[in-house]
């Protein structure tokens, strides 16, 4: 795509929302409240507000390779204590997605410099998981599931948060792990078992 075409889009859409709504543009210039959190991969073909079907302001969006939250990148514990401590959403969402090249990425054994120090948090995922992964035969069924379980493993770091932790305690903020399947187009719940990973996090990183 030529980049002077995304202007010509970006006038079309404005002249699309101005015809449904004349104040479209100034009631939402006026704030937001959306009522979800979604950390979600940088995947050009995952578009969270498509995806889900929702409109702007309606979703607070954070995406990164591989949908990750490791609690030492400052960019995703920021979004997490704004999101939750400030627009004081109720949802936060983990959602992967089928065909991930960042998980693909951390399931092979090569260098890939600057990546390294990111996908290492894909491959304590696949230790931590070990017995279940080497289960598997099928190298696909594997790698989908490694990604399932990552979904997993991030809404447990989402959990550590003390942000979160004041929410649930505070308002009952619930924590949702999906996946997104590229080839159907099908968002998956995977059924993230909320109460009972709060409690087991609470035991050891209860912060507030």
């Amino acid at each position: 795509m030529k980049i002077d075409k995304i202007f010509e889009n970006n006038k079309a859409w404005i002249k699309e929302k101005l015809n449904l709504d004349g104040q479209y543009f100034e009631n939402l210039s006026k704030g937001q409240s959306p009522e979800i959190l979604y950390i979600g991969c940088a995947d050009s073909r995952v578009t969270a507000e498509e995806l889900m079907g929702v409109a702007p302001g309606d979703v607070f969006v954070h995406r990164n390779i591989a949908n990750m939250v490791p609690n030492t990148d400052l960019s995703s514990m920021s979004v997490i204590e704004y999101a939750v401590g400030h627009l004081n959403v109720n949802h936060v969402v983990v959602c992967g997605h089928y065909y991930c090249g960042g998980v693909k990425a951390a399931m092979a054994s090569s260098d890939l410099g600057v990546l390294n120090p990111w996908l290492r948090n894909i491959r304590d995922v696949a230790r931590l998981h070990k017995a279940e992964l080497d289960a598997i035969s099928d190298e696909d069924a594997k790698y989908k599931r490694l990604i399932e379980l990552n979904v997993q493993e991030q809404c447990v770091n989402v959990l550590k948060t003390a942000v979160v932790q004041r929410a649930f305690r505070d308002r009952g903020l619930t924590v949702h792990g999906w996946v997104f399947d590229i080839h159907s187009g099908q968002l998956i719940d995977l059924n993230f078992d909320f109460n009972k990973s709060m409690s087991q996090i609470m035991e050891i990183y209860h912060l507030d």
